[in-house]
């Protein structure tokens, strides 16, 4: 999956930029905080981990 694509849908769910990590960008919706790996394709497993543990839709 496209980073890009995995933060515009976690953008869509009510997530916002924090912060920048050393190799990561740190989202968050005020409560919990995820990282995202700067690379551009995020391996598809690991997106959609990230997509069921946030309930992303």
């Amino acid at each position: 999956m496209k980073r890009k694509d995995l933060i515009k849908l976690l953008e869509n769910n009510g997530w916002w930029f924090k912060r920048e990590g050393h190799d990561h960008t740190i989202y968050t919706n005020g409560i919990n905080n995820e990282p995202i790996s700067r690379q551009t394709e995020i391996d598809e497993i690991q997106a959609q981990k990230i997509i069921k543990r946030r309930g992303l839709k």
